[in-house]
């Protein structure tokens, strides 16, 4: 990992390149094929790559597991494009769960 470059640096960056690049020629640019695909595209590799995540984890593939997380954050990014949400939105979200226990804020959602 590069030290001097903060890791929402290199996120900030990906975001921006996938926004560029929604709108692209589909012939030319994998996110504007996705796009161009759809939403539930985008969502089913989502999942494709959580589940290669999942079993690199399991089968204790480091190499694996680095490199199925890099395309199923990729993969986020652009359903979060798709959807009209911002990385922001989801730090902000984070932000606002900090500090309270998990088991307290996963009850606090029991009611949506």
């Amino acid at each position: 990992m590069n030290d001097t470059v903060h890791p929402l640096a290199t996120l900030a960056r990906l975001e921006a390149t996938i926004a560029q690049r929604a709108a692209a020629d589909p012939s030319s640019s994998y996110v504007a094929k996705l796009n161009a695909r759809g939403v539930p595209k985008i969502a089913q590799k989502v999942g494709e790559e959580a589940v290669e995540a999942v079993i690199a984890a399991m089968v204790d593939d480091r190499a694996g597991l680095i490199g199925e997380s890099a395309d199923l954050v990729f993969h986020l990014l652009v359903l979060l494009n798709a959807k009209g949400i911002a990385l922001s939105d989801i730090t902000d979200e984070l932000d606002r769960r900090e500090g309270v226990s998990g088991i307290v804020e996963k009850a606090s959602r029991k009611g949506e």
